[in-house]
C-alpha cells in the first residue's frame, strides 16, 4: 500500500486557498459573529500598554512589546501551519491499493488567515453606512464615522463627516487589502498576520500624543516601514483605473506628501485627484489638534455619487492587486 501526498504543486495551493479567502471576504467581509484574530491582536496590546506605558524607559519598553509581538505573531503563525500539515485526511482508492493524504487542517488555516486579514467588502459597508446615516441626520453621521476614524466627530460639519469616510476609503484601500496581499505573496499568511499586528499596534498606540509619543514610536516607524511600499502601490492601482492616468500622476506626487503619515497621503491624493476633491486640513485626535495640510484645492461639496465613484475605484484596484497576487504566485515552483 502506498502513501500519496496530495499537494498539488506549491503555486497551485496557494493560488487555491488565496482566491477562497478572498472570495470569503468579497462575499460575507468580517463576520461579525465571530471571533476575529485582529480582536485579540488589540486586546493583547491593550493590556502590554496598560502594563508597560508608564515611568521610565517607554520608548524602549514600547521598542520591545511592537517588536516582539510581531515576531510572535509570524512565529507562531510559521509552526502553527507546520503542526497541521503533520494531520491530514487519508482518502482509499476503491481497490485499497493506495491511501491519498490531503492536509486539510492546513489548507483551512490558510483560506481562514486570509478571510480574516482583508477587510475589502466590510470597509465599502462601513462607508456605504455613513453616508446613509447623514442623508437621515448630521448626528447619525457623525456617530457613524467614528467607527472608522480615529478623529474627534463630534463638531464635524456634514461635508468634513463625508470627507473622513472617503479619506479613510483610500487609506484602508492600502492598510486593509493591498498590504496585506503584498506581505502575503512575499512571506505567505504568517507574514500576512504579522502585518496586521504591525497595523493594529500603529492604529492602537501609534500616535504623537503625550500618553503615546514615546511607547508608540517603534510601532508608528515600523508601520510606516511596512506600509512604504503598498501605499504608492495602491496609488498605482487606483491610477490605472482611469483615463488621465499620466495627469492623476503629476497630482499624487505633488500631494502625495502632504499629510502627517509618510505613506497614508498617496492613496488619498490618488481618491482626491480622481473626484477632483480637497483632502485633509486640521483635525481633533484625543483632545489634540492636528493642523494636517490639504491634499488639492478644490473644497467642493462631496456627494453619495462621489461615494459611488470611490467605492468602484476601490473594487477596481482590489481585483487588479488580486490579479497581480495571483500571477505571482504561479510563478513560485
Amino acid at each position: 500500500m502506498h502513501v500519496y501526498k496530495i499537494m498539488c504543486t506549491f503555486a497551485d495551493v496557494m493560488v487555491i486557498t488565496f482566491l477562497i479567502g478572498w472570495l470569503l471576504d468579497l462575499i460575507f467581509g468580517d463576520p461579525a459573529r465571530l471571533p476575529h484574530p485582529i480582536v485579540w491582536f488589540g486586546k493583547i496590546i491593550a493590556a502590554f500598554e496598560h502594563s508597560l506605558n508608564k515611568g521610565n524607559h517607554r520608548k524602549l519598553k514600547g521598542a520591545l512589546t511592537a517588536i516582539g509581538l510581531i515576531l510572535f505573531v509570524f512565529v507562531f503563525a510559521w509552526m502553527l501551519r507546520k503542526l497541521l500539515g503533520i494531520f491530514a485526511l487519508y482518502i482509499f482508492d476503491g481497490t485499497h491499493e493506495k491511501v491519498y493524504q490531503i492536509p486539510v487542517l492546513l489548507y483551512l488555516f490558510d483560506i481562514l488567515a486570509i478571510f480574516y486579514c482583508l477587510a475589502g467588502t466590510t470597509l465599502i459597508r462601513e462607508v456605504r453606512a455613513v453616508f446613509l446615516a447623514l442623508d437621515r441626520s448630521l448626528d447619525e453621521g457623525r456617530q457613524q464615522v467614528a467607527r472608522i476614524v480615529g478623529r474627534d466627530t463630534s463638531e464635524l460639519s456634514a461635508q468634513e463627516v463625508r470627507t473622513a469616510a472617503l479619506e479613510t476609503l483610500a487609506e484602508n484601500l492600502s492598510d486593509g487589502v493591498i498590504a496585506p496581499l503584498f506581505w502575503f505573496t512575499i512571506l505567505g499568511t504568517p507574514g500576512m498576520l504579522a502585518y496586521k499586528m504591525v497595523n493594529t499596534l500603529d492604529s492602537m498606540i501609534g500616535y504623537k500624543t503625550e500618553r503615546y509619543r514615546d511607547f508608540g514610536c517603534w510601532a508608528a516607524h515600523i508601520d510606516d516601514i511596512a506600509n512604504y511600499i503598498p501605499a504608492r502601490l495602491t496609488a498605482l492601482l487606483m491610477i490605472i483605473t482611469q483615463k488621465d492616468r499620466f495627469l492623476l500622476w503629476k497630482f499624487v506626487r505633488k500631494y502625495g506628501r502632504n499629510h502627517a503619515s509618510p505613506n497614508s497621503g498617496y492613496p488619498e491624493a490618488a481618491l482626491a485627484g480622481i473626484l477632483d476633491c480637497r483632502f485633509g486640513g486640521p483635525h481633533y485626535y484625543f483632545g489634540q489638534l492636528f493642523d494636517k495640510p490639504y491634499i488639492g484645492t478644490n473644497d467642493r461639496p462631496l456627494t453619495t455619487a462621489d461615494m459611488k465613484t470611490a467605492v468602484r475605484i476601490n473594487r477596481t484596484a482590489e481585483i487588479l492587486m488580486v490579479l497581480l497576487t495571483t500571477c505571482i504566485l504561479c510563478l513560485y515552483p
